[in-house]
């Protein structure tokens, strides 16, 4: 369904590009709709013939004109860009955040209290209209608020909504999730050359499988353990494989490594906050 709205992306990077084009491709808004700022006068021309969209290098005019206003730059360059629109910002407007690891309270810091603010965390899937994103809602941010960004992130994936202190979990695990697919579809591919498969036949395979693998759980509702199950036969081939698995502690690594990468993003939040 339209927003009807008029959206500024402040950062014109790959996230960015992402969702203006999936917000395109779902008729969720129009070109003329959609302003990207960018301090690269490069992006301008890219943007502007593949899509049709306006661009400026002036973040204060594009945060004026736009209903809905998404900070999508660098974490470590938020807060320059917070000073830069502040005089923009007020209640009228929606503030929707794609930065990894920056806190609602470290934006209400910057622009004042009152704002209607989310944030989310996006995952790089995105860029092929298979994203997962998880949004938070800022205490003065609406139902309606949420849902109009809840309209943006499912144009280029799905979305869930949850608290943001389980943000920091969500950024372990979807968030920084591709990274441990992309190792574990690299290490089946190194498999099977190992066992005589040309490289690109194996990485198509690999990849493939984790491709259908994913789907078939995700369009048949079972639970994982179950599908499993019905790969391994007694005394066959997959369940030689998962004994592998096991004694190598893939189950306990993967989990290790979502703890992990979730303590760090607390670890970079407490540290935005101290910034201020």
């Amino acid at each position: 369904m339209p927003l009807g709205k008029t959206i500024a992306f402040l950062g014109a990077g790959n996230m960015a590009e992402a969702l203006l084009k999936g917000l395109l491709r779902a008729h969720v808004a129009t070109p003329d709709e959609i302003i990207c700022a960018d301090r690269r006068a490069e992006r301008g021309p890219e943007l502007t013939h593949k899509y049709g969209v306006r661009f400026t290098r002036d973040n204060l005019a594009a945060a004026r004109e736009a209903a809905i206003v998404v900070l999508s730059v660098k974490p470590q360059a938020m807060n320059k860009l917070l000073q830069e629109i502040k005089p923009a910002l007020d209640q009228s407007k929606l503030v929707i955040s794609i930065a990894a690891g920056v806190p609602i309270e470290a934006i209400e810091r910057q622009v004042g209290h009152g704002v209607r603010i989310i944030r989310t965390m996006p995952n790089t899937p995105a860029l092929v209209g298979a994203g997962a994103t998880a949004l938070s809602a800022g205490e003065h941010a609406t139902e309606a608020d949420l849902a109009q960004a809840r309209a943006l992130f499912e144009a280029v994936g799905m979305a869930v909504v949850v608290d943001e202190p389980l943000l920091d979990a969500v950024t372990g695990l979807s968030g920084s999730g591709p990274a441990y697919i992309f190792l574990i579809i690299e290490a089946l591919a190194d498999g099977g050359v190992k066992a005589g498969l040309a490289r690109d036949q194996a990485q198509e395979l690999a990849a493939q499988t984790v491709l259908g693998s994913a789907k078939l759980l995700i369009e048949t509702g079972e639970h994982p353990g179950r599908l499993k199950d019905q790969v391994t036969s007694p005394g066959g081939t997959a369940i030689a494989g998962l004994h592998t698995l096991e004694a190598g502690g893939l189950r306990t690594t993967l989990m290790n490594a979502v703890e992990a990468a979730t303590n760090r993003s607390r670890e970079l939040g407490k540290k935005f906050l101290e910034q201020e």
